[in-house]
C-alpha cells in the first residue's frame, strides 16, 4: 500500500475521525509515515501559536506552547503543585496575553448600550517577565466567573482567498521570501472568540486568603462588574520546513479588545495592580505601558527572548529575537489590526518581509 498523503496525515491530527481506517492503520505500523506524523503534529501547534502572535489572549495556544517549555525546562524539585498552579495559571483568559491588564483593556465596538468600551489598542510595546513572575502571579480564575463564547479551533483552508471568507481579513502578501524559505504556503484561520470575566469580590478575597495575603478592598461597583474580551478572527499563512518548525509564518489578528459593564479602565487598572502576588517590576511595567489605555503589552520571557523596536513602513514594531538566534519575530499594530512575522529567520530577515508585505 502507498503512503498517505501529507494531506492525509495533517488531517490526522486537525480531524481524525476524517481518516478511513486503512490509512489509520498504515500509519500505525509504519516508521515512515510516524515520523511523518510528528512533523505534522509539530507544525500544527507552531502555527497556532503563531495565529496567537504574543498579544491576542488565547488561553489554549498559550497552553499548548508554555506547557512545552515547562515540560522542557522543569528543573529538579519543583513538582507537582508548581505545575498545577502553571496549568491554572495558563488557562486563566487574564494571564495568557500580558497578565492582568490584558484581561481589563480592550474591546470591540461595543454592541449594546450597557456596555462601555474601555480600551482599543493602537500600539505594540513590551513588557519583560521572567519566569519567577509567571509562576508568581495571582491565579485570576479564582477571583470571579469566566466564560467564553466562540471556536479556538485552528483549521487548515485551501487558500488566501478561502482565508479572507472565513475571517473578513486579507492575509498579507510576502514580496519577496528569504533564502531558504520555498514553496507555497498553507493558510490557518481561527475565528473571533469572546471572553466574559464578572469580578467577585468575595471569591476574591477567599482566595486571597487561602494565599495567606489580604485582598485590597475593591473600590465601588466594581463588585460583580463584567468585563468583555473579544479575539480575533485570525488568519496565517505558514511556510513549512523539515525541521518541524515553520521557517516562516506571516500572522494577522484583530487586535484584541474589551468592554465593561460600566467600570472605568483607570478604575480596574488601578485595583488589578494592587493584587497579592503581582511582581512590583512586572506592576510598574504594565503601570507605565498602559497609561493611555491605548497601548498593548507585548510579553517577552527575558530568559529566553529580547526586544528592541523598529518600524515597518514608519509603523512601530517590536523586534523579537531568541537568545540562541534561532529564531526571530516582528510584531505592530496598524488600524485595528495586529500582524506577526516570525520564524527560523535573523532579525534583519523578518523585518525584511515585513517591510515588503503587499
Amino acid at each position: 500500500m502507498r503512503h498517505p498523503t501529507d494531506g492525509t496525515l495533517r488531517r490526522l491530527v486537525d480531524e481524525p475521525a476524517g481518516v478511513a481506517d486503512t490509512d489509520r492503520e498504515h500509519v500505525a505500523d509504519c516508521p515512515v509515515c510516524l515520523s511523518e506524523l510528528v512533523t505534522a503534529q509539530r507544525e500544527a501547534a507552531a502555527a497556532a501559536a503563531a495565529l496567537d502572535v504574543e498579544v491576542a489572549v488565547d488561553v489554549e495556544a498559550g497552553w499548548r506552547r508554555l506547557s512545552r517549555s515547562l515540560a522542557a525546562d522543569d528543573a529538579p524539585g519543583v513538582g507537582a503543585p508548581t505545575r498545577r498552579r502553571w496549568r491554572s495559571l495558563l488557562r486563566s483568559p487574564a494571564i495568557a496575553a500580558v497578565g492582568v491588564v490584558a484581561l481589563l483593556t480592550g474591546a470591540g465596538a461595543a454592541a449594546a448600550a450597557d456596555w462601555l468600551q474601555i480600551f482599543r489598542p493602537e500600539r505594540v510595546a513590551p513588557i519583560t517577565v521572567t519566569r519567577d513572575d509567571l509562576l508568581a502571579l495571582p491565579e485570576l480564575t479564582a477571583y470571579g466567573r469566566v466564560d467564553r463564547e466562540g471556536n479556538t479551533d485552528v483549521r487548515d483552508v485551501a487558500d488566501a482567498a478561502a482565508a479572507e471568507r472565513a475571517t473578513g481579513i486579507a492575509v498579507p502578501r510576502v514580496g519577496e521570501l528569504p533564502r531558504g524559505v520555498t514553496g507555497e504556503p498553507t493558510y490557518q484561520v481561527r475565528d473571533r472568540v469572546t471572553t466574559f470575566f464578572t469580578f467577585s469580590a468575595a471569591e476574591a478575597a477567599a482566595a486571597a486568603a487561602e494565599a495567606g495575603g489580604t485582598l485590597p478592598p475593591p473600590p465601588p461597583g466594581l463588585d460583580g462588574s463584567r468585563f468583555r474580551l473579544t479575539n480575533g478572527p485570525r488568519v496565517a499563512a505558514v511556510w513549512s520546513s523539515t525541521g518541524g518548525v515553520p521557517a516562516l509564518v506571516v500572522a494577522r489578528t484583530a487586535a484584541p479588545t474589551v468592554d465593561s459593564s460600566g467600570t472605568p479602565f483607570e478604575t480596574a487598572r488601578d485595583y488589578v495592580l494592587t493584587l497579592p502576588g503581582l511582581p512590583a517590576d512586572l506592576a510598574e511595567q504594565l503601570r507605565s505601558v498602559s497609561a493611555d489605555g491605548t497601548t498593548l503589552p507585548l510579553r517577552v520571557l527575558s530568559e529566553r527572548m529580547t526586544s528592541s523596536s523598529a518600524d515597518v513602513n514608519g509603523t512601530p514594531a517590536t523586534v523579537l529575537t531568541s537568545r540562541d538566534a534561532t529564531m526571530a519575530a516582528v510584531v505592530w499594530l496598524d488600524g485595528g489590526l495586529v500582524t506577526a512575522v516570525a520564524g527560523s529567520l535573523s532579525a534583519d530577515e523578518v523585518l525584511a518581509v515585513a517591510r515588503g508585505l503587499r
